[in-house]
């Protein structure tokens, strides 16, 4: 099985164009205020011109209103959302697209696994280490042996770097690694031997034994 990979919180349309010649599966946009990486409306479409035929784009948001986020899909153009707060099932539901929901792990499996029942039409659910409220592309990693038991695959996020990458997909065998900070030189800015080195962690994990 290929474990895929989604890049996010990018920021600059020459990261996105190297996360397609890498062969990214996953382009994450942040629309969160107040977060390093968020983006507005005209960043976000010169970014969507840069992205390689086939990647999935994500739009990521948190607790916004539905005007916010409708403006974003209009400008990103995602194929798929990502909501990352305290929205309601009906809230993700409203706009048309699949969705991921983020399940905070910091309080332990159980935790995680009682809101996922909350969202039985998620796509996926993605696995980070922050607290409940807390924004995520913290590089906060959480516990690899306490995973909750969930109706939908899932993604794997919180602390992943090039460096750990290869433990985290052998350990786990997540459906995608998530990786935001793990690549990164400064908030919101990849590092391009990052990217490439994350990329070949995740293929060598995947390689039979």
């Amino acid at each position: 099985m290929r474990t895929r990979i989604k890049f996010c919180g990018l920021t600059r349309p020459g990261d996105v164009r190297l996360a397609g010649e890498l062969g990214v599966d996953a382009l994450g946009f942040i629309f969160v205020p107040g977060s390093r990486r968020a983006l507005d409306t005209a960043q976000a479409a010169a970014l969507r011109a840069a992205v390689t035929p086939l990647a999935q784009v994500v739009a990521l948001f948190m607790d916004q209103p539905e005007d916010q986020v409708r403006a974003a899909i209009r400008a990103l153009r995602p194929t798929l959302l990502q909501f990352h707060g305290h929205e309601s099932e009906a809230f993700c539901l409203r706009f048309g697209l699949p969705y991921v929901k983020t399940l905070p792990m910091a309080e332990g499996a159980s935790a995680a696994q009682a809101m996922a029942t909350r969202y039985p039409s998620a796509e996926a659910f993605l696995l980070d280490g922050h607290r409940l409220g807390e924004q995520g592309g913290q590089g906060s990693r959480f516990d690899w042996s306490a995973l909750p038991e969930l109706p939908r695959p899932w993604l794997l996020a919180g602390g992943l770097t090039p460096d750990n990458v290869f433990e985290a997909v052998r350990q786990t065998r997540p459906l995608c690694v998530d990786v935001s900070s793990g690549i990164e030189s400064a908030p919101g800015l990849k590092d391009g031997e990052r990217m490439q080195r994350f990329v070949e962690e995740v293929r060598r994990a995947d390689a039979p034994r």
